[in-house]
């Protein structure tokens, strides 16, 4: 019964024999290329087979199995294939190249490797979102993956935190240009269209009074713990500048710390007002001798690193809500603002980087920037 041509209907293919050994094969009258196998175990399979007009070799792509896939869908699809070949492409030779195509777990590889390391800081955040956000998507080659896939990892993740939501169709992009650029795949971009959700700035600054109880809380960690949150209120350094911090950056007598290299990708000096001087003098006499001013022997970097469970302790016991490490930064920054220190001065201060500023910073001295500072810490601390 080998090649046996029928008209595809439900009763006819219910009522199909089982052969006993080997497949038997049934070809639709109504749809070119459509073909039906038979199982000795019963299974019916829906495939497209064509000849190839040079060599006369069999082509054949499996569609689905009946029942799950209708006689109608497995005509429209056969329908597509032949005119796929009729415009001069290859149907088997597509999907061939489609299952050599690289999954995404492949591409995110290279993307880290080949692109990320060398030129993002913040490459560990991408590992991050890979890993928590991405899964459904590992396995996938990059040609299926679809704008309705990113929609809907967009969204779900946008349901807890709509500012993650957006770093992760970013980092996505990213993905696929690189993919692009590399001539790993010819695709589209599939985050292209995909609309990030609102996002609103940040403002959170610690007030006096919240100061004064941060201050208050402090006494009753350990001199690390406070000492590094002093300094990054009255640095308004960022936190991983503040956790790294060497000693071979830091001059006491001109009371300047040179940070060599920031998240801008540029080196910034940042002027130290009396209190962070006198908080790393204790720190250096009172028997430091590591390369870093917060060592910490338990770590892999060999400084501390995380101070996220001190931050949550110490601010509950100060009864401060809604702040973050970073808003200690956001702190300095502010209370300038406060006591009328310009624009370019914070920026200065704070080692913001943009096309814009940039030249007028660089003509700028530190005098004016330590004076902003000092003015600013000793309002913080409430003194005239």
């Amino acid at each position: 019964m080998l090649g046996r041509r029928i008209q595809f209907t439900i009763p006819t293919l219910n009522n199909l024999p089982i052969p006993t050994v080997g497949r038997d094969t049934w070809t639709d009258t109504k749809a070119t290329g459509l073909q039906l196998r038979v199982t000795p175990t019963g299974v019916k399979t829906f495939s497209w087979f064509r000849r190839s007009q040079g060599s006369g070799a069999p082509e054949r792509i499996t569609l689905g199995r009946w029942p799950d896939m209708s006689i109608e869908t497995a005509r429209e699809h056969v329908a597509r294939l032949n005119a796929e070949i009729a415009d001069g492409g290859s149907p088997a030779t597509q999907r061939r190249e489609q299952r050599n195509e690289m999954t995404f777990a492949e591409m995110f590889e290279i993307y880290m490797t080949r692109w990320a390391k060398i030129r993002k800081k913040t490459w560990k955040d991408d590992e991050g979102r890979f890993r928590i956000h991405l899964i459904d998507l590992h396995s996938k080659r990059l040609s299926d993956i679809s704008k309705r896939d990113i929609a809907l990892i967009h969204n779900r993740v946008g349901k807890k935190n709509p500012i993650t939501a957006n770093r992760v169709i970013e980092l996505l992009s990213k993905i696929f240009n690189v993919a692009n650029d590399f001539g790993l795949f010819a695709g589209g971009n599939p985050t292209k269209g995909i609309k990030s959700f609102p996002e609103k700035s940040r403002d959170r600054f610690l007030s006096g009074e919240e100061i004064q109880n941060l201050i208050d809380s402090l006494t009753q960690e350990k001199d690390q713990v406070r000492n590094f949150f002093l300094l990054a209120l009255f640095t308004g350094a960022r936190r991983a500048n503040v956790l790294a911090m060497r000693w071979d950056q830091i001059n006491l007598i001109r009371q300047v710390w040179t940070i060599p290299e920031t998240k801008n990708g540029r080196p910034v000096i940042v002027p130290l007002v009396p209190i962070a001087v006198e908080i790393l003098t204790a720190i250096r006499d009172g028997g430091n001798d590591s390369e870093w001013v917060f060592p910490a022997s338990n770590s892999k970097t060999g400084h501390f690193v995380e101070p996220r469970k001190a931050w949550e302790r110490v601010t509950s016991r100060a009864g401060i809500d809604g702040a973050r490490i970073h808003d200690l930064r956001r702190t300095m920054g502010s209370w300038q603002a406060i006591t009328g220190a310009s624009l370019p001065i914070i920026g200065k201060s704070l080692g913001h980087q943009s096309q814009q500023a940039t030249a007028i910073y660089a003509r700028l001295d530190l005098d004016p920037v330590r004076a902003a500072m000092e003015t600013a810490v000793a309002a913080m601390m409430g003194k005239k």
